[in-house]
């Protein structure tokens, strides 16, 4: 039964990332890369960032009477630029718009050119195609490596990190993740160390349930490390210096939580507990957790 599930999701999730399209071009004499997510409501979230810079920003919108538009907002939340894309056409390999800083109403001219659409379906397959992702550390950021044999899933099957500015590969991680989004890297401090790490995302189970690998940050030798942190939905707190798990399944009948410490980059369980919902009481007791 939780093949069957995953097996759905994935199939799910292959339909969502259909509109899922790169492009390359210039705002203005700038050159930038642009990746897209338009969902099948209309709504669009997107990734640019200008080449000479490499630092990501995400924008989001949405495509109505064929105007696309996106818009980038500030710390705040208030918007401070606007993409614009009339008569908009996903499938169209060249496109077309105006950039807006709706401070000073200055408009620069967009022109891109489709270098990549993620599709599905039997025919669909590519291999080792880099797709931008949205979030960057000082002086670093990353690719997604991705592949699809005929008639399969869409995986992950790497990392790059790359230096700003130069795009010098600093390093590249092999990996088998599913794909979910735009959003495959977040960054963090996971060992609470003072220096951030990245995590990618790996794959998603029946309920809420998510995992995720972690990649700590070496000082000696300027490179990253996969670590052993494992677990479900797994969140961190920087104050307390604490992991916390979240674990569901069966509907909700059965919750499973934990807390872990990190000792020499490995987490250590401090405490679990284990509910199971009652149907005569009504509520959750707790059971021994195996």
């Amino acid at each position: 039964m939780q093949q069957k599930i995953l097996i759905a999701l994935l199939f799910l999730a292959s339909i969502q990332l259909a509109a899922q399209t790169t492009y390359t071009g210039f705002i203005d004499k700038y050159p930038i890369e642009l990746l897209t997510d338009i969902d099948s409501d209309s709504s669009g979230n997107a990734i640019y960032a200008y080449s000479n810079y490499d630092t990501p920003i995400e924008i989001s919108g949405t495509l109505k009477n064929k105007v696309l538009t996106f818009y980038e907002k500030d710390k705040t939340g208030k918007n401070t630029s606007k993409m614009t894309f009339e008569n908009f056409n996903p499938k169209s390999k060249k496109v077309e718009g105006t950039w807006t800083d709706l401070n000073t109403k200055k408009e620069l001219k967009i022109t891109l050119s489709k270098t990549f659409e993620i599709e599905y379906g039997d025919a669909a397959e590519w291999e080792n195609v880099e797709i931008l992702q949205p979030v960057s550390l000082e002086g670093k950021y990353f690719k997604l490596i991705i592949s699809r044999p005929k008639g399969g899933f869409t995986k992950v099957t790497g990392v790059k990190i790359l230096e700003k500015k130069t795009d010098k590969l600093i390093q590249q991680i092999d990996l088998k993740c599913e794909l979910w989004g735009l959003k495959n890297i977040n960054i963090g401090d996971y060992n609470f160390d003072g220096i951030e790490d990245f995590s990618v995302f790996e794959s998603s189970y029946a309920g809420p349930n998510t995992s995720r690998l972690y990649f700590l940050y070496n000082p000696k030798t300027g490179k990253y490390f996969q670590s052993s942190f494992s677990g479900t939905s797994l969140q961190f707190d920087s104050k307390t210096k604490r992991i916390a798990e979240h674990n569901q399944c069966c509907a909700g009948r059965i919750v499973n939580t934990a807390e872990y410490k990190v000792v020499n980059d490995k987490m250590v369980l401090i405490k679990q507990t284990c509910m199971e919902y009652d149907d005569k009481t009504g509520d959750y007791k707790k059971v021994k957790c195996d």
